[in-house]
This record gives structure tokens, C-alpha cells and sequence, in this order.
């Protein structure tokens, strides 16, 4: 009976205890974790900081606090803790090699943050992919495409290419090439394009919208139409003007040519 009091005093109850300590600070900091979490995330949103930055930082200090308190619960368990530390970075440093795109990934995703080529809602084209950036996570970014498809995109690859965003700037050029007929009146063309984007209220005056003829090609002579218009408007306004365009040449009855091509067949007596 003493010896099983002795074992019960010596490992049970302060291993108990230990557990029951580790358990509790696992819990609780996780706890506190979730509660620091959400009060930096409401902190930083109140600031007005871009939403893709507030949860990517959110989402960092989560994941270093989590691991503070692991840490902690394992040093209530009596392990060495700078061991373990020592253990993790030659564990991270060889999981790194292991993983190097992954890296890349969470490098870029940093570096698009803190930069912020885009915004959240952002129209951008980015690694081939055109859609609405939605989030930006610490390995990935979630693309929303224009027929309602979610892209995932590794961040590597869109830092490491071209990154267009159309929505970075206020207004934006319409480019437009016209093509009429040769024999058509190329004044009444010009004149019936200026009253075209003079009667659209969404086209700016300034800049001011150029008419021109840019080309004489095989079978058409090609006009650019270039208006300017707020972002926004842009593919409405480009669709208006191509609409209106087609009705106003055919009612001036000026031709649009298509391609064509003329064959000759030469007869030969047998």
C-alpha cells in the first residue's frame, strides 16, 4: 500500500496535473487566441485598411499565436522547449527544401499584400486568368471569372507575371476599329461617328474622344474610334457605340465589307 501511495504521489498526481495544466492552457490560449484575432481584425478594419490586408494579417498572427501556445503547453508538460525549438527550425529548415514552391507561393503572397498591386474587387488579369480578385490567402488567390467560376491562383505565379488591373486607374480608353467599303463616303463615315459618340453621354470630353483613318487595308478602309469613359462604364458604353455604329452606317448606307476572296478558274482544252 505504500508503494502504490508513493507511485501515486510521485508520477500520477503531478503528471495529472501537468496534463490537466497543459490541457488548460491549450485550451484557454486558444481561447484568447480567437479573441485577439477577432479584436486585431476589427481594429484594423476600423482604420480603413484594404479587407485582402486585414485577413491576410489576421491570418498570420493566428497561426504564430497558436504555436506561442502550443509551446507553452508543451513546456507545462516538462519539455525542454529550446530543443524543441531547435528541433522545429531543422525540421522547417529541411520541410523548406521540401517545399519550395510553397514558399514562392507564401513569399508572393506577402509581397502582393504589403504592394497591393489589386484590391479586393479588382477587375485584373493575372497568371492568364481574367476575373473579380475575391481573396487573397497566404499561398493562393481566389479569382471570381465573369461567368461566375472560382480560380484558385497560386501566388508565385502571379507575381512572377504580368499583373494588369483594370480598375486601378478612373477612366479608361475604348479602342474600336471601323471598317467601311472603299466606295463609301469616308466624311459622312467620320461625321456620323462623331455624332455618335457626342450623343452618348457616358463618353468624356475630356480626354477628348479621336476619330481617325488609321488604315487602308485589302478590302475596307479602317477607321479608330477611341473614346474615353469612366471605368465602369466601359463595356456598356463599347457595346452602345458598337450597336449604334451598325445602325447609323446602314442607315447612311455605308457599307461594311467583310474579308472576301475572288477566285479565277482557267479553262485548258484537253
Amino acid at each position: 500500500m505504500p508503494d502504490t501511495q508513493l507511485i501515486i504521489d510521485t508520477y500520477i498526481t503531478p503528471w495529472s496535473i501537468n496534463i490537466a495544466s497543459a490541457l488548460a492552457i491549450f485550451i484557454i490560449g486558444r481561447w484568447f487566441v480567437g479573441l485577439l484575432a477577432k479584436g486585431l481584425d476589427k481594429v484594423l478594419t476600423k482604420t480603413g485598411m484594404d479587407t485582402m490586408l486585414v485577413n491576410f494579417i489576421r491570418s498570420v498572427a493566428h497561426i504564430a499565436l497558436i504555436l506561442f501556445v502550443v509551446v507553452a503547453a508543451l513546456g507545462q508538460l516538462g519539455v525542454d522547449t529550446t530543443s524543441l525549438i531547435a528541433l522545429v527550425g531543422a525540421a522547417g529548415l529541411a520541410i523548406g527544401l521540401a517545399l519550395q514552391d510553397s514558399l514562392k507561393n507564401f513569399a508572393a503572397g506577402v509581397l502582393l499584400i504589403f504592394f497591393r498591386p489589386f484590391k479586393e474587387g479588382d477587375f485584373v488579369e493575372v497568371a492568364g486568368v481574367s476575373g473579380v480578385a475575391e481573396q487573397i490567402t497566404i499561398f493562393n488567390t481566389v479569382m471570381r471569372t465573369g461567368d461566375n467560376r472560382e480560380v484558385i491562383v497560386p501566388n508565385g505565379a502571379i507575381y512572377s507575371d504580368i499583373i494588369t488591373n483594370y480598375n486601378r486607374r478612373p477612366t479608361r480608353r475604348i479602342d474600336m476599329i471601323v471598317g467601311i467599303s472603299y466606295d463609301s463616303d469616308i466624311r459622312l463615315a467620320k461625321q456620323i461617328l462623331a455624332e455618335i459618340l457626342a450623343a452618348d453621354e457616358r463618353v468624356l470630353e475630356d480626354p477628348a474622344p479621336k476619330i481617325a483613318v488609321a488604315e487602308l487595308a485589302d478590302s475596307s478602309v479602317n477607321f479608330v474610334c477611341r473614346p474615353w469613359v469612366k471605368t465602369d462604364d466601359y463595356w456598356d458604353t463599347k457595346w452602345a457605340i458598337t450597336e449604334q455604329i451598325k445602325l447609323r452606317f446602314d442607315e447612311a448606307g455605308i457599307g461594311i465589307p467583310f474579308p472576301q476572296m475572288d477566285i479565277h478558274l482557267k479553262r485548258e482544252d484537253a
